[in-house]
C-alpha cells in the first residue's frame, strides 16, 4: 500500500484516534461519526469537520436486510472507541440499580457493537482497532466478550488479538483499557501471535511527570466548595470505617517523581473526587481543564476546548490516552505497509 492509508473514526468523541492516525501517522480520515453535540463541537474546532451523528442512521440494514453504506467510503482501517457504558463497572451497577438491561441486552447502546460488525462485514477494511473498558472482558460472566470475539473471528473471519493496556506507562494516570486489533487475512499476511499491541512504550519514550503538569497557581474556581469537600470527607470516612478504600483521591505536595493519578472519568466535573490536588491553607481543588487534558496526552495549544468546563471534563474523561493509542496505531500502519498481499 504505497498510497496514504485511509481510516474511519467511529464513536469519535473528540478525536483521540484521529490525532494518532492522522496528525502523527499521516493517514487520511475519510469519515467520522459522533452523536454528542458538544463533542461534535470540539471535534469541529480541532479538525474542521463535523462528525456524522447517530451511526445507526446510516449503519442499519434496509427492508431487504442489505447494508446502507453509501455514506461510508472505502477505507483501510476502522478505528472505534465504541461506547463503554453498557460494559463498565459503573454503568452496570447503575443500570442494575435502576432495573435496566445492559450489555447486549441494552436496546440502545448495547447494540452499537453490531453497527461496527455491519460496517466490517460490508466495507471489509484491511484492519480495525477497537478500544473499550477493561471490564468488557468480564461483563456478564465473560459472555459479552465471547460474543465479540466469536463475531470478529468466526463470523467476520478476522485474525485478532487483544491486550489490556494501562495508559500509566505513557502518562501519569492509571487507566486500563482493552485494545482489540484485527486484520483481514485475505488482504494481510499475518497470524494472531505476530500482532503487536504494545503494553508499554519504547525505551526512547519519556513519560511526562505529574509534577510538570500540575500548576502551582490556578483560578480559585477549581477549589472545592465547603459543602462538596465536607461531603467527600464524610464519604471517605464512612468507607474507611467499613474497611474498603473508596473515597476521594488526593495528590499531595510536593508531588513525588513517578506519581500517577487515579483514572479520570466522565463524571469528573461533578466533584473531581478521583483526582484532587492539595492546596496550602485551602480546601483541595480539581484539575484545571488544561491539566486534565494532559493526563490523556492532549497538548495544550495544539488542541482546544471551546465548550464549558463541564463538557470539557466529560469529553476528556471519555477519551483515550493518545500516546498509548498511537503506539498500537503505528504497528497497524507498519503491518499494512509491509504485509499487505
Amino acid at each position: 500500500m504505497g498510497q496514504k492509508l485511509k481510516f474511519i473514526d467511529l464513536f469519535a468523541g473528540i478525536g483521540g484516534f484521529r490525532i494518532a492516525f492522522e496528525r502523527k501517522l499521516k493517514c487520511k480520515c475519510v469519515f467520522s461519526s459522533e452523536w454528542d453535540k458538544y463533542a461534535q463541537h470540539t471535534y469541529r474546532e480541532n479538525f474542521n469537520e463535523t462528525p456524522f451523528g447517530d451511526i445507526k442512521l446510516i449503519a442499519g440494514p434496509d427492508k431487504n436486510n442489505n447494508f446502507i453504506d453509501r455514506n461510508i467510503p472505502d477505507h483501510d482501517i476502522l478505528a472505534a472507541g465504541f461506547p463503554c457504558q453498557p460494559f463498565s463497572l459503573a454503568g452496570v451497577s447503575k443500570k442494575n440499580s435502576l432495573g435496566k438491561k445492559h450489555g447486549f441486552e441494552d436496546p440502545t447502546q448495547g447494540t452499537l457493537f453490531f453497527d461496527i460488525k455491519r460496517i466490517l462485514k460490508v466495507k471489509r477494511p484491511a484492519a480495525f482497532f477497537l478500544e473499550n473498558v477493561k471490564n468488557l472482558l468480564t461483563h456478564d460472566k465473560k459472555r459479552t466478550f465471547e460474543i465479540i470475539k466469536k463475531t470478529l473471528k468466526e463470523e467476520l473471519k478476522y485474525v485478532i488479538k487483544y491486550e489490556v493496556v494501562d495508559g500509566a506507562n505513557w502518562v501519569p494516570q492509571h487507566r486500563e483499557r482493552i485494545f482489540i486489533v484485527g486484520y483481514d487475512p485475505q488482504q494481510v499476511k499475518i497470524t494472531s501471535e505476530s500482532i503487536i499491541i504494545p503494553r508499554a512504550p519504547s525505551a526512547k519514550y519519556k513519560r511526562p511527570e505529574l509534577k510538570s503538569i500540575i500548576r502551582n497557581h490556578v483560578s480559585d474556581k477549581y477549589t472545592l466548595g465547603p459543602g462538596t469537600w465536607r461531603t467527600l470527607q464524610r464519604h471517605k470516612k464512612y468507607h474507611r470505617e467499613a474497611g474498603n478504600g473508596f473515597g476521594y483521591g488526593l495528590i499531595k505536595r510536593p508531588i513525588d517523581i513517578g506519581t500517577r493519578t487515579r483514572t479520570i472519568s466522565a463524571r469528573y466535573h461533578k466533584d473531581g473526587s478521583e483526582i484532587l490536588i492539595e492546596q496550602k491553607s485551602k480546601r483541595p481543588r480539581k484539575l484545571s481543564v488544561n491539566e486534565a487534558m494532559q493526563l490523556q496526552g492532549y497538548v495544550p495549544g495544539e488542541f482546544v476546548f471551546k465548550v464549558s468546563d463541564t463538557q470539557a471534563y466529560k469529553q476528556i474523561g471519555n477519551s483515550v490516552v493518545i500516546p498509548a493509542v498511537y503506539d498500537t496505531a503505528r504497528e497497524i500502519v507498519k503491518v499494512l505497509k509491509n504485509n499487505s498481499k
